[in-house]
């Protein structure tokens, strides 16, 4: 009778011991469009736009108006940060330097772009997985250029769907009140 109890209580502390995910998207790295370690780290006391992109998307032409906000507000401490994805109907280049060169050419892209990634499901890159799991199922990408708003504390402000623009007034409503907060 001692033992079940000695392994019911070792089972409960490998439980408990286990690594818990980030608490913060500063605790996230993943790996630039080129191949090059990203720590989010970097970016620690930033507001962040997330956005995954796609290169062949009816919403494509929102990498333009992505610019535009990182153009306004990157000096008063914001970047979006995008995320490209062949996660719905595979709009995406399989290459990275397509994707750069791509973005480069035709909405000259100068915000950090990461590798292409899983943004949906099990095999989604940490960050969605965290996002995922700190605001819901019911606020994930359904399509491409969803948008994720971070606090200058690393958590979670809300998503917008993808067919909330970067100019919309709800979200550059969101990202102001975001930069004005102190984190």
């Amino acid at each position: 009778m001692l033992k079940p109890i000695a392994i019911a209580a070792a089972a409960v502390f490998t439980i408990a011991a286990a690594p818990a995910g980030p608490q913060s998207a500063f605790q996230i790295t993943t790996k630039t469009i080129d191949g090059k370690p990203m720590p989010w780290a970097q970016f620690k006391g930033k507001v962040l736009l997330v956005v995954n992109t796609a290169s062949f998307c009816g919403y494509t032409p929102q990498y333009e108006g992505l610019q535009k906000l990182q153009d306004e507000y990157a000096a008063k401490g914001f970047t979006v940060i995008g995320v490209p994805s062949g996660d719905f109907g595979d709009q995406e280049y399989k290459d990275g330097k397509q994707i750069q060169d791509f973005c480069e050419a035709t909405y000259r892209v100068k915000f950090p772009m990461t590798e292409k990634a899983v943004v949906k499901g099990a095999g989604a890159v940490p960050f969605y997985r965290w996002a995922a799991d700190t605001l819901g199922q019911d606020k994930t990408p359904a399509w491409n250029f969803h948008k994720y708003l971070v606090g200058r504390d690393g958590k979670l402000i809300a998503a917008f769907p993808s067919k909330v623009t970067p100019q919309a007034p709800e979200l550059v409503s969101a990202v102001t009140k975001a930069i004005a907060a102190k984190g």
